[in-house]
């Protein structure tokens, strides 16, 4: 269903049960309000219409903002009534909701932390009516490619209007999938003998097919990442750079993109962008990231001794001490090793860095410069967690030391 069938539906429902004549732009506009916003137009900058699975639970529709938004139009007090249940009972029946393009996005992108609880709407609190975003799976199958073509039509709408968003999650959801290397091999060989004339039957078709159909939806998602990154959304600048090499995101003013910093740094180091590794990998390290500690010891802060203190005090604080042995026993495959099952081990893991020492002075602004980093990131796990200990601290969620997280242990 597009939104152009549901819009004639609606239309059509609505005239039967009141017996009134409704212009198609005002039926748009009672879609939107059925869903708390103000205007259609309110509702495209964040959200699209979806359509939700028949055994999913629909949230009711905004029956005080239809009215009112009904009688705006310049339909009588009684008409309005009638459409805000009539309109309420049609949306209910086809399993008609609306979800929120940072939502999907944040699904498609497997970052379920960033969702909230606010409700759809720009009316929800005014009238009291709440809805939620229609999350979990109750909006598409997204982990199976399942998207309801309304909520495709809504995306391509937006992203028609030069929405960010829309492109991104478009994007996303065109992105090239994962198949098999040795089907992959097949189908590109009989696409391109396709591609020169030769005629097809069979199962070399259905691959020549996919192929081309995997070809098409991958230029498409090229396409909206593309136009969303020309309109600086920043996840897709940063998948431009790992995708295709564009530089783009790092030649901006550096933003927090919510992305794993380490992996920002890893695609930087991809593109040569030096200062940019580094500057990532001290993002990820003051952030509790000792894999990050440690390479910035190692390669890139190697002439600054203070600073390599600070990161090795820093990486004694989150509970991985860089300077000792990381040794473990592996299997030969490299799994980890089972002393039940028995067999042959192998040692895998790191030595410890070996940093000369510092004079007392340097080594003293390096424990307090650890100590202020620590803070911070119990700061930032606690405003995450919302969660204190009895004492009133806020504890980082994962690290812990030995008589408390206040003081640095002195290191061997």
């Amino acid at each position: 269903m597009t939104i152009k069938e549901l819009a004639y539906s609606a239309q059509q429902q609505l005239q039967a049960s009141t017996g009134c004549s409704f212009k198609r732009a005002h039926i748009y506009e009672l879609l939107a309000s059925a869903f708390g916003f103000n205007s259609y137009a309110a509702l495209g900058v964040d959200a699209v219409l979806t359509q939700q699975r028949p055994d999913d639970k629909h949230s009711p529709a905004h029956s005080a903002v239809v009215r009112r938004r009904c009688i705006e139009l310049g339909y009588a007090p009684v008409d309005a009534d009638r459409v805000s249940v009539t309109l309420g009972a049609f949306l209910e029946e086809r399993k008609i909701a609306v979800v929120r393009i940072s939502a999907l996005i944040s699904q498609l992108r497997g970052d379920w932390s960033s969702l909230d609880d606010r409700p759809i709407g720009d009316d929800a609190e005014q009238f009291g009516e709440e809805q939620d975003d229609g999350l979990d799976s109750r909006w598409s199958n997204a982990d199976e490619g399942d998207f309801p073509p309304i909520m495709l039509d809504g995306l391509e709408a937006a992203a028609g209007k030069g929405n960010a968003l829309a492109h991104y999650a478009l994007a996303l959801i065109h992105a090239p999938d994962h198949v098999d290397a040795d089907q992959e091999a097949g189908s590109s060989y009989w696409h391109s003998q396709a591609q020169q004339g030769r005629e097809l039957t069979g199962v070399e078709k259905e691959w020549a097919d996919a192929h081309a159909s995997r070809l098409a939806q991958a230029e498409k998602g090229a396409h909206h990442l593309r136009e969303a990154g020309r309109l600086g959304n920043q996840h897709a600048l940063l998948d431009l750079a790992e995708r295709f090499g564009d530089p783009s995101f790092f030649a901006q003013p550096r933003h927090d993109v919510g992305a794993d910093p380490a992996a920002v740094a890893e695609i930087a180091e991809r593109l040569g962008r030096v200062a940019d590794a580094k500057h990532w990998l001290t993002v990820a390290a003051e952030s509790g990231d000792t894999d990050a500690m440690l390479r910035l010891i190692e390669e890139y802060d190697q002439g600054d001794p203070a600073r390599c203190w600070t990161w090795a005090y820093l990486s004694q604080l989150v509970g991985t001490d860089v300077t000792k042995d990381a040794h473990y026993a592996i299997n030969e495959d490299g799994s980890e090793y089972d002393e039940d099952v028995g067999g042959p081990a192998y040692v895998a893991g790191r030595d410890g860095v070996d940093l000369d020492p510092l004079s007392a002075e340097p080594d003293a602004a390096a424990r307090e410069a650890a100590q202020d980093l620590f803070e911070q990131i119990q700061q930032t796990a606690a405003a995450k967690s919302g969660r204190q200990d009895p004492d009133g601290r806020q504890p980082i969620r994962g690290y812990s030391l030995p008589g408390g997280n206040d003081a640095i242990q002195p290191l061997d």
